[in-house]
């Protein structure tokens, strides 16, 4: 009976040894996985970002110069019409910026590396 209580405290420490790595392994997958989900959820929306901007840089240039035609023919004035709303956008999205930016995307990081 004494020769078997060392040999069992050797398994047990053993097996203890080995769920320990296990359990390592497994935060490191985990860990793994969810940098790789955030990371690929962050490439494909700045890619999408990235179109909606060409696009929408084209559709101003379009806007200008129709806005300019309309005023007789001076298309800077309707560049100039355009970027104005663009300063005004920019001053309004900047005072609401925690509200309307922050706090969505924190949000969504968050439920994104706890989920």
């Amino acid at each position: 009976m004494m020769e078997n209580q060392p040999t069992s405290f050797g398994s047990l420490f053993e097996n203890a040894g080995d769920y320990l790595e296990t359990r390592i392994d497994l935060f490191k997958l985990k860990a793994v996985d969810k940098a790789s989900d955030a990371a690929s959820s962050i490439v494909s929306g700045l890619t999408m970002v990235l179109i909606a901007v060409f696009a929408l840089f084209l559709l101003n240039v379009g806007l200008s110069l129709w806005i300019g035609d309309l005023l007789g023919g001076k298309s800077y004035l309707g560049f100039f019409i355009v970027a104005a709303f663009y300063i005004l956008l920019a001053v309004i999205i900047h005072f609401a910026k925690d509200t309307w930016i922050k706090g969505p995307i924190s949000t969504m990081i968050i439920k994104k590396m706890l989920s």
